[in-house]
C-alpha cells in the first residue's frame, strides 16, 4: 500500500497504469480499490482524463509511512542540500529552454532557433546530470524506492539532445523537468517539507 500511495503522491493525479509503472507494482488495481475503500485515494474525471489523487487523509497516511521507513534522516538531509545546489541551475536552464531574450523583450519565447543558446542550455542539463548519478546512489543506500531518477533524467536529456525539444521541461512526458520536479517532490515528502522550506 506504502508505495501506491506514495506513488499518486508523485504524480499527483494519475491514471492505473501510471501508478504501476512508478514502481513497478503488481495487483495495483486491488491495491487503489482498498486505498479509496480507506478513503485514502479517490477516482475522479473531468475534461476527458480520469485518474487517482490523494485524499488528505491519504496524504496523512502516506506522511506517515514515509516516516516509518526512514531510518536515516541525517544521511538524506545531506543529499537533499546537495540536490538544493543543482535545483537552482535546472530551473535556470528549464527558463532558458523556455524563454529567449531579445532586444526590447525580455520575455520573448524561445523559438529554438538559435543552436548555440540551446546548446549551452543542453550543457547546464549535463552537467547536472553528471550530479544526479551520486545523488541517486547516495539516495537509494539509504531507501531503494529513489531507484532509478538519474536513468530516467539521462534518458530525457538523450532525446532532447536528438532534437526531441519537449523532453527538457514538458509535463505530459518524462522529461528532465518533470523527472527532476518529482524526484524534489520525492525529497520533501521524505523529509516532511514542503517547497519553499
Amino acid at each position: 500500500m506504502h508505495l501506491v500511495l506514495h506513488a499518486i503522491r508523485l504524480l499527483g493525479f494519475a491514471d492505473r497504469k501510471a501508478i504501476a509503472q512508478r514502481f513497478d507494482l503488481r495487483d495495483v488495481d486491488n491495491l487503489l480499490k482498498d486505498a479509496e475503500a480507506r478513503g485514502w485515494a479517490t477516482y475522479s474525471s473531468f475534461a476527458g482524463t480520469s485518474g487517482w489523487s490523494l485524499t488528505e487523509a491519504g496524504r496523512a497516511e502516506n506522511e506517515r509511512l514515509l516516516k516509518a521507513e526512514l531510518t536515516d534522516v541525517d544521511a538524506i538531509r545531506k543529499v537533499y542540500a546537495d540536490f538544493l545546489l543543482l535545483n537552482g541551475m535546472l530551473q535556470q536552464a528549464c527558463t532558458d529552454w523556455q524563454l529567449r531574450p531579445v532586444d526590447g523583450d525580455p520575455l520573448a519565447a524561445n523559438d529554438h532557433s538559435d543552436a548555440a543558446w540551446d546548446a549551452g542550455v543542453l550543457h547546464e542539463l549535463k552537467v547536472i546530470d553528471g550530479a544526479l548519478g551520486s545523488i541517486t546512489r547516495r539516495l537509494t543506500e539509504v531507501l531503494p524506492r529513489f531507484d532509478g531518477y538519474d536513468r530516467r533524467f539521462a534518458q530525457a536529456l538523450a532525446r532532447a539532445t536528438a532534437g526531441e525539444t519537449a523532453w527538457v521541461d514538458r509535463s505530459d512526458v518524462d522529461s528532465c523537468h518533470r523527472v527532476w520536479f518529482e524526484l524534489h517532490e520525492d525529497l520533501l515528502a521524505t523529509l516532511n517539507l514542503h517547497r519553499g522550506d
